[in-house]
């Protein structure tokens, strides 16, 4: 009977070592994945604001395009001057 028991607790430490080895693994495991996330946050927000700043040199060669009388961009050209006269006006008549 002591021989089982002996043979019962031999394969409860056998087994618990190997739990706390797989835990040490997966542990790692973790780790290592919490540090690429990490690292594809960082690389995801870099791309964001690439992409905002394109997105405002895009409008930025919209508006001057369309400021310059670019053939693409006249319809674009008189309505921004006719917007630019309407605030001139505006201001004329709030002064006056």
């Amino acid at each position: 009977m002591e021989e089982k028991l002996d043979h019962n607790i031999s394969l409860l430490e056998n087994r618990l070592q190997n739990l706390i080895a797989d835990y040490i693994d997966l542990k790692k495991a973790f780790s290592e994945m919490q540090d690429l996330l990490d690292k594809q946050h960082l690389l995801n927000q870099k791309l964001n604001d690439k992409v905002i700043k394109l997105e405002q040199e895009n409008v930025l060669i919209k508006n001057t395009n369309a400021l310059l009388g670019s053939d693409e961009f006249k319809k674009e050209t008189k309505l921004k001057i006719n917007a630019l006269v309407k605030e001139i006006d505006q201001c004329i008549a709030q002064l006056s």
